[in-house]
């Protein structure tokens, strides 16, 4: 492999070890170093990082929290109904 594609590798680890666990990219590497920019690209899908992966994550997580949020309004709600009106924390007045 040329010294200028190790040196590309050895200066992004995450890429070197797509290198490594997909092989067939030392042999693209070695016949025409000039495919750096498609091992950046497959290295990005591969590791998740494209836009759409990202967006996708983001909507994930989103909806997550949407869950969430209305698993603890259903928990306030049933609480409230337990405690009854007034909420049961309230002294009587006398008067």
């Amino acid at each position: 492999m040329r010294r200028e594609v190790q040196r590309y590798l050895d200066e992004r680890p995450e890429e070197r070890l797509f290198v490594r666990l997909h092989p067939e990219w030392y042999r693209k590497l070695s016949r025409s170093p000039q495919d750096l920019a498609g091992l950046k690209r497959e290295a990005d899908f591969f590791f998740g990082r494209t836009f759409g992966q990202r967006l996708d994550r983001l909507n994930s997580q989103a909806n997550m929290l949407l869950l969430m949020m209305s698993v603890a309004q259903a928990m306030g709600a049933e609480n409230e109904k337990k405690a009854g009106p007034g909420g049961g924390s309230e002294a009587a007045d006398p008067a």
